[in-house]
């Protein structure tokens, strides 16, 4: 047998085949394996060959054809139902060995879910092929019960369900009950979940239909599943309220009255009290919602579609457009670089055919020229970069500096204020308490007078000793002043450390002209040193060229160095202890610039 499994393995994997080709091709091979399996003495070789076809990969290739879509099979729906027997024939008795749970979990659902699909495409195409397909399900769901629920729902099962052609509904209670009848278990291995679905199924049928072979299968599945599960069934059949007036109006006189009679006993067995026209009710409107919900569901699923449809359409169309200006931009540098060096290709020809045009003693001194002339734009740009590099970091440096005085005098300003602030407050609030403190200290402080019996009549105070401890107690006052700052002492305050701020703020202005004093020095000190350095030898000098090299360096280096020890010490100090030390000097003055002229001899300091 395994040579027959490889063989169908290797034609299968030929890319060449068309889907039909490919479902003949199963069919031939696995009715050649089955009955070649089913003709020998042990059992054992039927299933070993079953478990070969599904470790091998043939039948996962059965459920991929099954699950094609209708136009694919291009009308060969005999063929396929044929492979679905077949699949369902194979998945039973299989021996998965190691690869039991994926067989259960997945590979069984997915043989499901292709079997109904193609039950669904074939419901209104052949009834002798759609029984098929139903006797397939019900030999799969024999075997393996924990398939029900998938069944029942499933959206497949759904849309047979909503078919009109009550051959349909028949066939699917038949098979059903077929199930029921051949594995006696089969009931007893589903859990309330599952056979709620199957009593809903058999239900919605009586509720719907009016086909009496319909009603009566749909009788005979309730029957047989209340032989079986008896108290399981009472139970579930309390979600069903009206079953029995409904078999009692629509469901007599068709030639099963005594299957609707024990069904209607067996109903009203588990019930205390019914109310027919509430549950009949129910009954409606359930059936109305599940069908609005369903075809709901139906015409969902095609919005849904394209709804994916039309935003991958959408992405891939911006890709497309983001592939193509990206491209267009690196069309458009490439076209950049070849016009540059085709310009620069112009330009070196141009500049050939001009030299060859000079004389050639001129050569020379034109190359030197346009050398000279690229050195001077070199150092021209780079000096001007090198002097913005400059002026930005002393200009940062500056804005740092300014911003840190100005924070601290504004940190200064806040506390101030709100120490003042809040003296002024306590001090308004506290003024009457004070005032009566120190009236009662005052008091507390002079003798008390002469304690009188209680029954000698008192005259009450007069004016004159009022006046008097009036006069006393200001005098208390004046003697004892009170903490309390008014508001012109603030204000003055405040204007005092504005001027001591302001005088710190421009402080800076002083710094910046010893600072210009310095470069000026150095200046100064730089020229003397060229000059020396470019002087004549002491044999051709004259005392005219001595006196001009007469420098007064000496004592400009001793001002200068004791001008940068006094900066050190300053700056070590911190700048507020130097609040109202410095005065301000103007260097904008002209005769602090005269000054810097006749010390330094003559040299240039700045100005107009």
């Amino acid at each position: 047998m395994e040579p027959l499994v490889s063989e169908l393995k290797r034609q299968l994997e030929d890319e060449n085949l068309s889907p039909e080709q490919k479902v003949k091709l199963l069919n031939d091979g696995l009715n050649k394996t089955l009955n070649m399996a089913a003709v020998q003495m042990s059992s054992s070789v039927l299933i070993r060959v079953k478990s070969q076809l599904y470790l091998s990969g043939i039948l996962r290739h059965c459920v991929l054809l099954l699950s094609l879509d209708a136009r694919r099979l291009q009308g060969n729906w005999s063929a396929a139902a044929t492979l679905a027997q077949l699949t369902s024939s194979c998945c039973v008795g299989v021996e998965p060995g190691e690869h039991s749970e994926a067989f259960h979990r997945l590979f069984l659902p997915s043989v499901m879910d292709a079997l109904l699909s193609l039950a669904s495409q074939l419901m209104r195409r052949s009834e002798s092929l759609f029984r098929k397909l139903m006797d397939a399900v019900g030999w799969l769901l024999r075997a393996h019960t924990q398939l029900t629920t998938q069944v029942l729902s499933s959206v497949h099962y759904e849309h047979i369900q909503m078919c009109d052609d009550a051959a349909m509904s028949l066939l699917c209670v038949q098979m059903w009950s077929q199930t029921c009848t051949a594995s006696s278990d089969f009931l007893s291995g589903l859990s309330d979940d599952s056979a709620l679905l199957l009593l809903n199924e058999a239900v919605g049928q009586l509720a719907v239909s009016n086909e009496p072979a319909v009603g009566g299968a749909s009788i005979g599945l309730i029957l047989l599943m209340a032989s079986q599960m008896e108290r399981r069934l009472q139970l579930l059949l309390r979600s069903f309220r009206g079953l029995d007036s409904l078999l009692d109006k629509d469901w007599r006189g068709w030639g099963f009255d005594e299957d609707v009679d024990q069904l209607i006993a067996f109903i009203q067995s588990g019930k205390s009290t019914t109310c027919t026209e509430r549950v009949r009710a129910a009954c409606v409107i359930q059936a109305a919602w599940r069908s609005f919900q369903t075809r709901r569901r139906v015409k969902s699923l095609n919005r849904a579609v394209s709804t994916l449809q039309k935003r991958y359409r959408a992405r891939r169309r911006q890709q497309q457009q983001r592939k193509e200006a990206q491209h267009w931009e690196e069309e458009l540098k490439y076209q950049v670089c070849v016009r540059r060096q085709q310009a620069r290709r112009e330009f070196h020809q141009k500049q050939r055919q001009l030299l060859q045009l000079l004389p050639p003693d001129q050569v020379q001194s034109y190359l030197q020229e346009c050398e000279r002339r690229a050195a001077v734009l070199i150092q021209s740009v780079w000096r001007g970069f090198r002097e913005r590099q400059r002026y930005n970091s002393t200009h940062r440096h500056t804005l740092r500096d300014t911003h840190t005085k100005q924070q601290a005098a504004r940190t200064l300003q806040r506390a101030v204020h709100t120490r003042t602030h809040a003296r002024t407050h306590a001090r308004t609030l506290m003024l009457t308490h004070v005032s009566f403190f120190q009236v009662r200290r005052f008091l507390q402080k002079r003798k008390p007078p002469p304690t009188s019996f209680f029954w000698i009549g008192q005259n009450g105070l007069t004016d004159s000793r009022r006046v008097e401890l009036k006069r006393q107690v200001e005098e208390y006052i004046a003697v004892h002043p009170s903490s309390y700052v008014c508001r012109q002492d603030c204000e003055r305050l405040h204007e005092e450390v504005q001027l001591l701020l302001l005088s710190e703020l421009q402080r800076g202005e002083q710094q910046r002209r010893e600072e210009q004093r310095r470069e000026a020095l150095l200046a100064h000190t730089h020229t003397q040193l060229e000059l020396l350095r470019d002087a004549p030898p002491l044999c051709v000098v004259t005392a005219t060229d001595a006196e001009s090299f007469l420098s007064p360096s000496g004592p400009v280096c001793a001002r200068a160095r004791d001008a940068h020890n006094a900066m050190l010490q300053a700056s070590r100090l911190p700048w507020w202890k130097t609040l109202g030390d410095m005065d301000i000097v103007d260097t904008s003055d002209p005769a602090h610039l005269q000054e810097l002229e006749v010390e330094l001899g003559g040299l240039y300091v700045g100005g107009s």
